[in-house]
């Protein structure tokens, strides 16, 4: 009910600022999302309301997409190939700011809802990330590398587009659910809510979403980061304590 609250609010408070576009009043169920060693994913639901000026919704459709994204990196993409019978690194091609988790729900397929010059200028789908690419490749061996990256994280499902994803009842509320894998990268991310009406995104909001480990988990993500060469090492003594030991057991039970 808290969270209901201030949608009920912006819904039936008279809009007597002059607005002639509407806005968007977003929320999420979760605004922290705790990773702990029992974790095997959530589901977010994003959720809100279209305030019109006049308090109505306007005849014809209205369309709203909705992008979960996490924060951004560099990265470097190899590529391997067979060379005399073995496998090896070829080319590669780095990318100056891949996001880390890049989520896009819709109410009907992105296509259907924007031209491609709109959906470039915000983001909207897969094919339409901006990587800013960091090497001199021609524009050929980019795409190849951009798209193999893509089908990468779309496999580990940090990549995913949901063409029928968002919900719109009696065109004022919206909601949309989108899948976090229980691998999914630590981090600020940011939830864009674009409200679509004949090609133009008329209206836009942004809530942030905060994901980070707890207990054990930060702690040894935290150890890995900090003190780099003593977790290598505890690391191997542990793997090398653990594989005498199966060793010795082994030996003792079937000596």
């Amino acid at each position: 009910m808290k969270r209901l609250f201030p949608l009920l609010l912006a819904l039936s408070t008279p809009l007597l600022l002059g607005q002639t576009q509407p806005h968007l009043v977003p929320d999420v169920s979760n605004r922290n999302v705790e990773i702990r060693y029992s974790f095997a994913g959530e589901e977010l639901l994003l959720f809100g309301a279209i305030v019109y000026p006049d308090g109505r919704p306007p005849e014809g459709a209205t369309d709203v997409a909705v992008v979960l994204k996490g924060p951004v990196e560099p990265i470097v993409v190899r590529e391997k190939r067979k060379v005399a019978g073995i496998w090896m690194n070829v080319e590669r091609a780095r990318f100056r700011s891949a996001p880390t988790f890049y989520a896009v729900a819709s109410s009907r397929p992105l296509a259907q809802l924007v031209d491609d010059r709109t959906a470039a200028i915000y983001e909207l789908g897969l094919d339409n990330l901006q990587l800013s690419p960091g090497s001199g490749a021609d524009a050929a061996t980019l795409q190849r590398f951009e798209h193999g990256l893509i089908d990468l994280r779309r496999r580990s499902q940090l990549y995913a587009e949901y063409p029928h994803g968002v919900e719109i009842s009696e065109g004022v509320l919206y909601r949309a659910r989108i899948a976090i894998p229980a691998r999914v990268p630590v981090g600020t991310y940011t939830a864009e809510t674009f409200l679509i009406r004949n090609g133009r995104v008329i209206a836009g909001a942004t809530r942030e979403i905060r994901i980070e480990k707890l207990g054990f988990e930060r702690f040894v993500a935290q150890a890995a980061q900090r003190w780099s060469l003593s977790y290598g090492i505890a690391a191997v003594a542990i793997s090398l304590f653990l594989g005498w030991s199966a060793s010795a057991l082994f030996r003792r039970r079937f000596a």
